[in-house]
């Protein structure tokens, strides 16, 4: 059975008044869609574990962000950022009401997929170094500029 964190009841209370509502029905659909998730606070903000993290929500002064751990993996079943792109640090772009949000229907399918994602291990893939390394190339007035100086 999942858990919830005083210091996440904590956080909502001290949001602005707009944002209450907003993660007050994150909360509750999270918990609805996943009641295994726990809750914690990370990096100062509400997130949600199952098997890992899998989403977060926050309030800032005049928004709330909303997303996904590995939303990179999931599939778009509804234009997951609704604002031409823009994410604001979540997936949903800036939520300032309820209504910004997706219907529950469409938000809980996200919130199944991605605890599924977690439960089932897929992570996300790791961008690796280019495979030859770039030739520094250091210019001359700089280098005659270094050796007239025997503390540089």
């Amino acid at each position: 059975m999942g858990t919830k964190d005083k210091r996440v009841d904590a956080y909502i209370a001290k949001s602005a008044d707009f944002a209450q509502p907003i993660l007050l029905h994150l909360r509750r659909l999270v918990h609805k869609a996943c009641p295994d998730a726990e809750e914690n606070i990370k990096w100062g903000f509400p997130h949600f574990d199952y098997h890992g993290i899998f989403c977060s929500m926050a309030a800032f002064k005049q928004h709330c962000p909303f997303g996904f751990w590995k939303a990179s993996l999931m599939s778009d079943l509804q234009n997951k950022s609704p604002k031409g792109g823009e994410t604001a640090m979540g997936d949903f772009g800036r939520i300032t009401k309820l209504s910004d949000l997706p219907t529950d229907k469409i938000l809980t399918a996200y919130l199944k997929q991605a605890a599924l994602l977690n439960k089932e291990g897929v992570s996300i893939k790791k961008k690796l170094p280019p495979a030859t390394k770039k030739k520094l190339v250091v210019p001359d007035y700089f280098k005659k500029a270094i050796s007239r100086d025997k503390k540089a």
